[in-house]
């Protein structure tokens, strides 16, 4: 092209130019077909974007490449437009004279100047816009949260007959009944309404929520008992019991005083600072301890107290001058054979808790094995009554006489004659400092209950009372068991009986109980539901009551026995941090090995005793009070009471 314009000036001509913008995936096609449709007499100049830009035919944003192409005739411009159309291009026309190209681009410098003039104000008054409402913008999604729930619960309310007026039927406690009646009051006062708001009591079929009221020291008590299960309407609350016996369980599997006290200077240091850390936003595992910080205060205290009765501290035992001191001495003056030969009792015995030179013997592990473990049963078996003594409340309240007669008085005398006895057996060992065989005892009141007892027995007439025991047990499971169905079924019978001939007296009563109910079609055939009674099922359910009680009270008992053997395990790890880390740091004298062995003997303190110890002890007796205690009496097939609350609604949000 350059040779021929060279040789015949004549005709020679200006080279014309197309602008604009193809999608980027498309860029090597274009530049091929173009190459092709001009047979190479063009020359194509491609930049990629740095940003994407929107495609004025999708409105999306696209990766694209810029373009111009330079060319020679109209037959190339019209292929070169043509394929461009084909591509989908964005041509932009752009002048060919240079005066007009300054021109353009000084116009198009001062558009951009004006639209970032534009922008930039705009932008400024919308950060001030912003800025002055984010002061409020809480207060507003607060305000917009609690008005939709308002209207939730009015969508809620249903409307009047005379469509004058909305009934609402809800729940409420009865101390706050005088409370509903002046809000409503106050509400007419302040709405000016000309008619006032009409509250009044009416009786349901349903049975209503359950509600305990609590404060910031019995709500975690109470959240142990709900998350078993809610109970039942004026059902017996073992949350109050739970108080005490809940960290008292604890406490006994948790037992040093050393380490009682590091929990309590943390529940302390949680109580104090109680306002500032609840306005804070605690992780998850945070927010459970601050919730419980008063159950974990109680457990602190209570393992104080057991610590002082195991006479441990960090797996050191002190003897306390105030107890009057250790009742026994070592056979020779350097305390030798204290390990291996044992101590001689010289003196009183020791006042309060485990005696002082207990520690270290060598008989100081079959002692506290035997002391735990026998203390676990009686505690447990204690436990195990207190459950049945609830279901009695129960009973006396709901008024169940059939449940007294026929279910708590075997299910007592069947524990009784059978742990309660072995409790006693216990305390008769401790008093008498005897040394009878307790596992023989057991083990043959079943096997041969007409065996002399011999160097076993503990008190005139055991013999006879273990056969008398055993007799009331054997009794137990067949009165627990028959009697309440086959009473069940005969009252049935004669209700139905009663009632045969009841329905010929009168062909109004269906359209007397439709007048007293219009439109209930449930209260017409309400009487033929209760009438329903499968014998079969009641009985079903009545074998499988006795069976799970009459096991449950072998296997609770046996599961009481946790209490020791986590107390053991807590003094033995303890022992073993002590004596095999601090104690051989110390012996050593050299400062560099105690700061070694203190710091990792602090370490293996918190992270292993007073870290995991204490969730597993906690969920321990989490156990103990669900399954072995709550079994005897608790229902739990309640729901809870849920107020409407602009708190809660807050809560959720959050």
């Amino acid at each position: 092209l350059e040779q021929e314009m060279v040789s015949d000036p004549g005709k020679q001509m200006r080279l014309g130019f197309v602008t604009g913008l193809v999608p980027k995936v498309k860029a090597a096609t274009f530049e091929r077909i173009l190459f092709r449709a001009t047979r190479g007499n063009m020359y194509l100049k491609q930049e990629e974007l740095d940003e994407p830009v929107v495609d004025p035919a999708t409105a999306e944003e696209v990766e694209k490449v810029v373009f111009v192409v330079f060319f020679a005739g109209e037959r190339a411009r019209t292929k070169i437009m043509k394929i461009c159309e084909a591509f989908g291009a964005n041509r932009y026309p752009f002048p060919e004279d240079p005066q007009k190209q300054r021109q353009m681009h000084s116009e198009v410098i001062a558009r951009l100047s004006e639209l970032q003039t534009t922008i930039d104000a705009g932008n400024r008054h919308r950060d001030s816009l912003l800025n002055n409402i984010s002061y409020q913008i809480e207060n507003w999604a607060s305000l917009v949260r609690r008005e939709k729930a308002i209207y939730h619960i009015l969508n809620q309310l249903s409307i009047d007959v005379t469509r004058k007026c909305l009934l609402a039927e809800a729940w409420c406690p009865v101390y706050a009944k005088s409370e509903i009646q002046d809000a409503l009051h106050r509400a007419v006062t302040m709405s000016k309404a000309d008619v006032g708001t009409i509250f009044q009591t009416i009786r349901s079929g349903e049975s209503p929520p359950t509600y305990f009221k609590t404060n910031k020291f019995t709500v975690a008590f109470q959240g142990i008992i709900d998350a078993y299960g809610m109970a039942r309407y004026r059902e017996a609350n073992p949350g109050v019991f739970t108080i005490i016996t809940f960290p008292f369980l604890f406490a006994v599997m948790f037992g040093d005083w050393g380490h009682g006290i590091l929990m309590l200077l943390a529940s302390l240091w949680l109580v104090k600072n109680e306002r500032k850390l609840g306005s804070q936003k605690l992780g998850d595992i945070m927010e459970m301890v601050y919730g419980g910080r008063y159950l974990i205060l109680l457990m602190s205290i209570f393992s104080i107290y057991t610590g002082f009765i195991y006479n441990e501290f960090f797996a050191v035992a002190f003897d306390f001058a105030i107890f009057g001191g250790s009742a026994y001495t070592c056979r020779s003056p350097d305390c030798g054979d204290a390990a291996s030969a044992g101590l001689v009792k010289t003196g009183n015995t020791y006042l309060f808790g485990v005696d002082p030179r207990w520690k270290g013997s060598r008989t100081e592990l079959p002692f506290l094995n035997s002391l735990k473990m026998k203390m676990s049963i009686v505690l447990g078996v204690t436990h195990m009554f207190l459950g049945l003594g609830l279901s009695l409340c129960n009973a006396l309240f709901f008024d169940l006489p059939l449940n007294i007669w026929y279910e708590f008085i075997p299910q007592v005398l069947f524990l009784a004659s059978l742990f309660g006895y072995l409790s006693l057996l216990i305390i008769v060992k401790w008093v008498t400092a005897s040394q009878a065989d307790l596992y023989h005892v057991m083990i043959y009141m079943f096997l041969n209950p007409a065996e002399p007892l011999g160097e076993n027995q503990l008190f005139w007439g055991q013999g006879t009372l273990q056969i008398v025991l055993l007799l009331i047990a054997l009794v137990s499971v067949p009165w627990m068991l028959f009697p309440k169905p086959l009473i069940l079924r005969a009252e049935h019978m004669k209700k139905r009986q009663g009632r045969a001939y009841a329905a010929l007296n009168s062909d109004n009563e269906l359209y007397e109980m439709e007048a007293l109910h219009p439109g209930e079609e449930g209260h017409v055939q309400q009487h033929h539901h209760e009438d329903e009674f499968e014998f079969g099922e009641v009985m079903v359910h009545q074998m499988i009551h006795t069976i799970e009680f009459v096991l449950g009270a072998v296997s609770n008992t046996a599961s009481y026995l946790r209490l020791w053997a986590l107390s053991l395990a807590h003094a033995e790890l303890s022992a073993v941090f002590f004596e095999r880390v601090l104690l051989p740091a110390f012996e050593s004298g050299n400062i560099i090995f105690i700061i070694i062995g203190f710091f990792v003997f602090a370490s293996a303190t918190v992270g292993v005793l007073l870290l995991m110890e204490t969730l597993s002890a906690f969920l321990h007796a989490l156990r103990l009070h669900w399954v072995e205690f709550m079994n005897k009496f608790y229902t739990g097939d309640g729901y809870k009471f849920q107020p409407f609350s602009f708190d809660t609604i807050t809560d959720d949000e959050e």
